[in-house]
């Protein structure tokens, strides 16, 4: 049937409605979301629970990207990270190769994509930081977060009495969080989970600078195996050092944010961008002409279905997650930026095809020099500290330590635009919600994280040096990770990342609603969520014989991937993260 037009001339369409079909018709710019006027100051929807819910701020101007390319390479910069040129290549190389690509692929379309969909959407609505957004859509707590907060509160109570007080505080604290903000504490957890994950980011941001002047002053060249690991032990048991080049690093971060969005992030980024692909691609005609080289790349692109197994998925999932900075809130606040005219499933797509090809490039650079040298693909996190010196040394050309610094000088411009979007998400918090300007903003997130980083560095190796902190996570959760570096990644990889990135996926598939989710992506002209899918993956979108069947829109399947396959998927990916689930 077709639905009659909304006030504005704006079209809409309920996704969930069965048998909905809608007359083919090209859309004006969508405007704001139909709502009653409750107030001078506040707007709300006469639908759903919290509906929809806007604070118009007078005479605010919130600085935007200057355009959509300055947008995409800085979203891309932020997901093309250490998780692309360091860990994408030793995950690939643990599980299978080309069959573990394939696995990953299929991962970023179903998981990857609409979850960045949704915090894109989010962040461009509200315009402001992931703690506000949330709270400017759903102002108030539900029946759902209040069932939420007693389920956790009483959960607290249960470890209380086993004596478990670390984890009973933590539970107590989420319970209170939960009560106090709502469906903001998601957007709480996308602001604290940046700073957790800075704090030893910045030191391994602060490793690649110092092997890059290792690799130009040729201290990279290495005998053997046990050679490359005792360097890069010293290194990281020096703490004045790690923390010279940790803070080094650290400022140079902060000296881009300090200039804003379009003088700062995406100035940088318009140079960043282009230097790393070159770099990439000069490491990659090396790596390819090596004799034997042919073994890594068919390695890398050829599957091998028999080494795919359950296990196979949750680590293709939870690379996906980390690859792409999702449920940090690094893609959240960079939507905020993004002005109303921009289209969001383009740019989104863009900055998923450019994290992917920029990880199989990095494979390509790495797979063939490594096998090409006899060494393993599968040497774990030691591949690019320790086995790429050594196989870029064993080359026999003379010129391994310029392959190394090449290497090196890639890492770290990839940790750069990661570390400058997830750094942003702490300004822009501290901007709209309390109300700083940029540069006390900025000063106070590398002071405090230059506090942690320094901590996370002096611990690298173990706890020698922070007995006190070790003795204290011991008395209250009982046990202690291995370092404060490894408790932080841990931490935050595991736990924190995987319940920003579900609590968002169910925020907008069953409180926001995929209606006004919806509605927001069709801003900036684009009608190409009501357009049949398969005559829009067949390039027939224009076709007039494809324009009266809409059963299959891109919508109805984006609709069904939030609200059930990516909540779903995020859950395993957790609970395998936590060691509570286990399918090999």
């Amino acid at each position: 049937m077709i639905i009659p037009s909304l006030p504005g001339g704006f079209l809409y369409l309920d996704v969930f409605s069965p048998g909905v079909t809608i007359q083919a018709e090209r859309r004006a710019p969508v405007p704001e979301f139909p709502e009653r006027n409750l107030g001078p100051e506040r707007e709300k929807s006469s639908e759903g629970v919290c509906g929809y819910f806007a604070m118009k701020e007078k005479n605010q101007v919130r600085e935007h990207w200057g355009g959509s390319l300055g947008f995409v390479l800085a979203a891309a910069g932020s997901a093309i990270g250490l998780g692309n040129l360091w860990k994408f290549p030793y995950v690939t190389g643990q599980n299978g190769g080309g069959a573990f690509i394939l696995v990953y692929l299929l991962a970023v379309l179903v998981i990857g994509f609409p979850v960045m969909v949704c915090e894109i959407a989010i962040g461009r609505h509200a315009q402001v930081d992931p703690i506000s957004a949330f709270q400017k859509i759903c102002p108030k707590g539900t029946g759902a977060t209040k069932m939420l907060g007693v389920l956790i509160l009483l959960a607290g109570g249960g470890l209380l009495c086993f004596g478990k007080f670390g984890l009973a505080g933590l539970f107590f604290l989420s319970a209170l969080v939960i009560f106090w903000y709502g469906w903001a504490a998601i957007g709480l957890l996308s602001v604290i989970t940046p700073f957790f994950i800075l704090s030893f980011y910045v030191a391994v941001g602060g490793w690649t600078i110092a092997y890059f002047f290792k690799g130009i002053f040729q201290q990279l060249n290495f005998a053997d195996a046990e050679s490359a690991r005792q360097v890069f032990v010293n290194f990281t048991n020096n703490p004045l050092q790690g923390i010279i080049f940790q803070l080094l690093f650290t400022v140079i971060t902060g000296s881009v944010i300090w200039f804003g969005i379009k003088n700062g992030i995406e100035l940088a980024s318009k140079f960043l961008m282009p230097v790393l692909l070159v770099f990439i691609l000069v490491l990659i005609m090396r790596s390819v002409t090596l004799q034997g080289a042919s073994a890594g790349i068919s390695y890398l692109l050829t599957p091998d279905f028999s080494k795919i197994t359950p296990h196979t998925f949750l680590a293709a999932l939870g690379q996906a997650f980390f690859s792409l900075s999702l449920g940090m809130g690094a893609i959240m606040t960079y939507g905020s930026y993004l002005d109303s005219e921009k289209n969001i499933l383009s740019s989104t797509l863009f900055i998923i095809v450019a994290d992917t090809f920029f990880a199989l490039l990095a494979g390509l650079a790495i797979f063939p020099a490594v096998m090409a040298m006899g060494m393993e693909p599968s040497e774990g996190a030691g591949l690019a500290f320790q086995v790429m010196p050594l196989t870029f040394n064993s080359i026999g050309d003379h010129l391994g330590w310029l392959w190394s610094s090449i290497f090196f000088f890639l890492i770290f411009i990839a940790a750069l635009t990661s570390a400058i979007s997830i750094a942003e998400g702490c300004v822009t918090c501290l901007i709209d919600h309390f109300k700083f300007h940029r540069k006390p903003a900025v000063f106070l997130t590398i002071f405090f994280v230059s506090i942690a980083g320094v901590f996370c560095t002096l611990s690298v190796s173990d706890w020698s040096r922070l007995p006190l902190i070790q003795k204290g996570l011991i008395w209250a959760f009982g046990s202690a990770d291995s370092s404060l570096f490894d408790l932080m990644d841990h931490f935050s990889s595991n736990y924190m990342l995987p319940l920003g990135g579900l609590g968002t996926s169910l925020f907008v598939g069953w409180q926001w609603g995929m209606r006004y989710a919806l509605a927001e992506l069709r801003k900036g002209g684009s009608d190409v969520t009501d357009i049949n899918f398969f005559a829009l993956v067949a390039g027939l979108k224009d076709d007039p014989m494809s324009k009266g069947n809409h059963s299959m829109t891109l919508a109805l399947i984006l609709g069904f991937l939030i609200r059930f396959i990516a909540p779903v998927s995020v859950i395993l990916v957790f609970l395998s993260n936590i060691g509570w689930l286990s399918l090999n």
